[in-house]
């Protein structure tokens, strides 16, 4: 889905849409899953990356302006247990999730 909303800078809101959002490449250089004997399962990612295409544009009250960007997100690491019933349902729930993120680039080019 779309983002869209506005944030107070100063002498003014400046309002903001990201659209057209297509996640472009991922990387899991590193992934394991192990079982949780009576709990569950662990899964661990480690060092995984991610690049997020999209199109923006922002307004204030002096200027607008929009474009095309890319995000890229890497050394990502990721863990999260899921929790499985012991009475041999089908049903699986995330118990907890942690993430991080080590880099972030981000590449705005203006006009479309």
């Amino acid at each position: 889905p779309d983002l869209t909303g506005h944030e107070k800078f100063g002498l003014g809101n400046v309002k903001y849409n990201i659209s057209r959002i297509h996640v472009t490449a991922v990387e899991l250089p590193s992934a394991f899953i192990s079982l949780l004997p009576g709990s569950g399962i662990k899964l661990v990612i480690g060092n995984a990356s991610l690049t997020i295409d999209m199109n923006w544009n922002i307004r204030t009250w002096m200027f607008k302006d929009s474009g095309r960007g890319t995000v890229h997100i890497s050394k990502v690491f990721v863990t999260a247990i899921f929790s499985t019933p012991l009475d041999n349902t089908t049903s699986i729930s995330l118990a907890s999730c942690r993430t991080t993120s080590g880099i972030i680039d981000i590449k705005l080019n203006g006009k479309n």
